[in-house]
This record gives structure tokens, C-alpha cells and sequence, in this order.
């Protein structure tokens, strides 16, 4: 149902990894304001993000095969409404 409201991106990518591989450790931090006055910096924040997160699900996934299984269940949004994703990738 939908309410005409759009997430927070904090909250919406969240969401996704969460739904995605069920994380026994997730923090996802907005850093946007470290960056002001950069590229991809606008008023409002929500450009730039860091992600710690473990699963079960990257067992024995290379660290690239992890930042993609990441992105993928970014894509496409909110990773369209950002401008920087820092991303730091364990298992379980």
C-alpha cells in the first residue's frame, strides 16, 4: 500500500538488507554531513552512507561476490538516490 510518503533512505536500506540476508550485525550510519561542500553533496543529506553488516548468506563468497550481493539488493533504489556507499562485508 502505498502512502505517497518515500523512506528515509537510512530506514529503506535497512529494509532491504535486512529482508535480503536476514544480518546477524547491521549498522548503517548517514555521513552525509562529513561531506558537505563535496561532490554529491546536497542539502538534506542522505548521500552518503556507510554499511557494516554480517550474514550467513556471505559464507564463502569473495569480498567483491559480497559487495555485489550488497548492490543487488540495493539496486535500484535506494542506491539511485545516493551518491557514496561505503560498505564493510563479513559472514555470519
Amino acid at each position: 500500500m502505498k502512502t505517497g510518503r518515500r523512506l528515509k533512505v537510512v530506514d529503506l536500506i535497512r529494509q532491504r538488507l535486512e529482508t535480503a540476508f536476514s544480518p546477524s550485525v547491521l549498522v548503517v550510519e548517514d555521513q552525509s554531513e562529513r561531506h558537505k561542500g563535496h561532490a554529491g553533496w546536497r542539502e538534506g543529506g542522505e548521500t552518503h552512507f556507510s554499511v557494516e553488516i554480517a550474514a550467513a548468506a556471505f559464507v564463502g563468497l569473495s569480498r567483491i561476490d559480497r559487495h555485489r550481493a550488497v548492490h543487488d539488493a540495493l539496486s535500484p533504489e535506494p542506491l539511485d538516490r545516493i551518491h557514496a556507499l561505503s560498505l564493510k562485508v563479513s559472514d555470519g
